[in-house]
């Protein structure tokens, strides 16, 4: 049975209604992990740090999908308290619009400055080619892991956590086959971590992004809409303290 956002909640359906979200940041959290189990083992150590360096960056860019989502998902979720069901979609589909845009420009600029920003983290020149090759292929599909983060808080608003949980676990679960396959098997190095990653990602974000815009059983649908300014700045500022957060992390990592 699910659990409604407009019910009563009690201690056991508060604990039920987030243990999916739990998990869902517990399996996002594996990618770095899983990357960096196999690089070691089977790459070697210079390739690890390099992997280590780049992530905390590339992580950096992927939460401002978490911020739009967080932000966004508060915004879209109080809408719908107010029985305002049209108006939620809209807000909800500029979030994804938001998501995609900036998603687009984050590309951009890690792509053609993934040299200098390595050197920049402190890569050697030892590690800079690996640092490259991985960043670069992580973030041409930033916006797949960008999405992946906005979803796993909008899942929630739709009521459908378990939904999130499983797109975020299959995910997860392909992330860690073809880590062993690319790399173990078929010897790509530091690219086979990177390529087994984003494969994972775009199931965690295009999956989702399909379902949301078909008709559903969930609160939430894909609608047309147009461009509030001040929503999306709302959004934003709502969701700032969790970016923040994340970065923070990612700093603690990296040093």
């Amino acid at each position: 049975m699910s659990v409604q956002l407009s019910e009563h909640f009690t201690y056991k359906k508060l604990v039920r209604f987030c243990l999916p979200t739990i998990a869902m940041m517990l399996c996002t959290s594996l990618y770095g992990i899983v990357d960096g189990y196999f690089v070691s083992n089977y790459v070697g150590k210079t390739a690890f740090a390099a992997v280590n360096l780049i992530i905390p960056f590339l992580m950096i860019l992927a939460c401002f999908g978490f911020m739009i989502g967080t932000g966004g998902s508060a915004l879209v979720g109080k809408t719908l308290g107010e029985g305002a069901k049209e108006r939620a979609n809209r807000y909800f589909t500029m979030m994804v619009y938001l998501t995609l845009i900036l998603g687009v420009v984050l590309t951009l600029i890690g792509i053609f400055f993934m040299r200098p920003i390595s050197y920049m983290l402190g890569a050697t020149d030892a590690m800079i080619e690996d640092c490259v090759v991985y960043g670069k292929i992580m973030n041409a599909f930033n916006i797949a892991f960008m999405l992946q983060f906005l979803f796993q808080s909008f899942f929630v608003t739709a009521e459908k956590p378990m939904l999130g949980f499983m797109a975020t676990v299959a995910a997860g679960i392909t992330n860690m086959a073809l880590d062993a396959l690319f790399i173990a098997v078929f010897h790509w190095g530091v690219a086979g971590a990177a390529w087994a990653s984003v494969i994972g990602q775009c199931i965690g974000g295009v999956l989702p992004l399909i379902y949301f815009l078909r008709p559903n059983s969930s609160l939430l649908q894909l609608k047309k809409t147009g461009l509030e300014v001040s929503v999306l700045l709302k959004a934003c500022l709502n969701g700032s303290s969790e970016l923040m957060t994340n970065i923070s992390t990612a700093d603690c990592v990296r040093t």
